[in-house]
């Protein structure tokens, strides 16, 4: 990738039932575009006894973004929304003002072997929507545009790149899209981007600037209109970013605002226990005294 300003390695974290890699914030780039949380999940491998199981929790101030790779999620929220989540397809969650959810194995996987890998993402709101009513949206893989070029494999998993559009209902101009290679091909697309850019690298390897960047790493573009490198034969990467967000973002916990007081708010609803509770849920995950987004490094 040529006009790199910023290599960011995946640094471990331990989310609860397995280790995750996060990505951003970063002490040195809190957000690419409207982007400010990353993690990438697994691969775990969870055997006949072990589930992922993260109870009841809330978010305020962003959209998530969650998309798999290989295994199940099932998803349920405030909203009352119950649904498998499943590799190449997309569960776009809007908090604004508030919602709470909880990630779980499904029942009819809870006792076999099984494989957990993709990518949780946040999306910060614009400062005049953070207090919208929250929504829940699904797209399955085929909704997502796709496309072939010059040997290459295109999806546009959200947002907007090269007169094409992601049916996910985003809330400012960005993209996510997926390129993967079957032989060695240059790629060129910095006409296409905009704003910030970012780009993940999930398997095989890049070229750029006579530097080779592998798995696990996440470089960070000077200009995004200036984006060009060379992918390996059966390569995989994910570019991301768009139009950054005028005002800085403040994120405890699972909330992001543009000022401590929704922060506040948000952290004595929780303890008080006044968000909208999940149908059929008992459980909650407790707020914790520090934030660990706060830990940068």
């Amino acid at each position: 990738m040529s006009n790199i300003n910023l290599i960011i390695e995946e640094r471990p974290r331990n989310i609860g039932n397995f280790m995750v890699g996060r990505l951003l914030p970063f002490q040195g780039k809190r957000m690419v575009g409207p982007f400010i949380f990353i993690d990438h999940m697994g691969p775990a491998r969870l055997s006949d006894h072990q589930n992922m199981d993260v109870p009841p929790h809330p978010h305020i101030g962003l959209s998530t973004l969650t998309y798999l790779f290989e295994g199940n999620i099932m998803h349920k929220d405030s909203l009352g929304t119950e649904i498998e989540i499943k590799p190449g397809q997309v569960n776009w969650m809007t908090a604004g003002s508030g919602i709470v959810h909880s990630e779980r194995t499904p029942e009819y996987l809870r006792h076999s072997e099984k494989i957990l890998h993709g990518l949780q993402i946040w999306v910060a709101l614009p400062k005049e929507l953070e207090e919208m009513e929250p929504s829940f949206f699904h797209a399955a893989e085929e909704d997502l545009p796709h496309w072939k070029s010059e040997g290459l494999s295109y999806k546009l998993v959200a947002g907007s790149f090269a007169g094409k559009e992601s049916p996910v209902p985003v809330y400012s101009p960005l993209y996510f899209l997926e390129i993967k290679s079957t032989s060695a091909q240059k790629v060129s697309i910095g006409s296409e981007l905009y704003g910030e850019a970012g780009l993940y690298i999930l398997e095989g390897s890049v070229e750029g600037e006579g530097n080779t960047f592998g798995p696990k790493q996440l470089l960070v573009a000077k200009n995004s209109q200036l984006c060009e490198f060379e992918m390996a034969e059966n390569t995989t990467v994910y570019i991301f970013g768009g139009e950054p967000l005028p005002e800085d973002r403040l994120i405890y916990w699972n909330f992001v605002a543009t000022d401590h007081e929704h922060i506040e708010n948000a952290k004595m609803k929780w303890q008080e226990q006044s968000f909208v509770p999940v149908p059929g849920e008992t459980e909650f995950v407790p707020l914790p005294q520090e934030s660990p987004n706060l830990k940068l490094k």
